[in-house]
């Protein structure tokens, strides 16, 4: 094993433990859990890495690194998530070679994204980003659509060519009456992802939590966990 192998390998394995201890402590099956890597800021040659212990889901947030990393490891079975706010003129670039994009917040992206997977013939997975300290008819700080806004939005995305709606996203806010309640956060969005199903019983993924309140994400019920650091480490981004 080389040295990079090896930080990786104990890293994963740490995370691993932290999934299957509150997935334990809530009472779920690990297996309703999967974990998916956030890869920005690191090469290719750790996503080679990771692939080789085992990870199959990774993101990315920006498509400029993105998309010569998805290339660099087009060989490999992974799945990618675009994870980052998306600007309209990046889609057709990001279009393809994710699988999912967790970060739809308006229906201009909605349009934009169905054009780019009809002509590059895939189907795209969607997630509604709710952002949890917007008021109606705002985005959010970090991106995401108000909560008054989903079901609109839910609707556009599964009447939409070449989209699949998979469920909701979010990130933990930083302002708003759900700063620094990361658990209270992620039991709302547990709510509006009840809702969603009444009409749409297949958008059933909930991509909550990141390296420091994983925890809180699962036990609130999130399917999908998106863990850098706590994987990766800390190291000096690509630049």
């Amino acid at each position: 094993m080389t040295e990079r192998k090896e930080q990786l390998a104990a890293n994963l394995a740490r995370v691993e433990e932290r999934i299957a201890s509150v997935c334990a402590a809530a009472g779920r099956a690990r297996e309703e859990v999967t974990l998916i890597v956030v890869t920005k800021n690191y090469p290719a040659s750790d996503v080679r890495i990771l692939h080789g212990l085992g990870v199959r889901q990774v993101a990315e947030n920006r498509d400029q690194d993105a998309a010569p990393k998805a290339a660099a490891c087009a060989d490999l079975s992974l799945s990618w998530h675009f994870v980052g706010q998306l600007q309209t003129n990046k889609v057709r670039s990001v279009a393809g070679y994710a699988d999912v994009v967790q970060s739809v917040d308006r229906t201009k992206l909605v349009t934009a994204l169905s054009s780019a997977a009809g002509r590059g013939g895939r189907e795209l997975g969607c997630l509604i980003q709710v952002a949890l300290d917007a008021e109606s008819g705002e985005r959010g700080a970090r991106g995401g659509v108000a909560p008054d806004g989903i079901e609109e939005l839910a609707d556009a995305v599964a009447a939409a060519p070449g989209l699949r709606l998979d469920g909701l996203m979010t990130v933990a806010p930083l302002a708003g009456p759900f700063a620094g309640r990361q658990r209270a956060a992620f039991d709302r969005l547990m709510e509006f992802s009840s809702r969603l199903r009444g009409n749409h019983p297949a958008a059933n993924m909930v991509s909550a939590g990141m390296s420091a309140d994983l925890e809180d994400a699962i036990a609130a019920g999130a399917t999908h966990v998106r863990v850098g650091t706590a994987v990766l480490g800390v190291r000096p981004g690509l630049g």
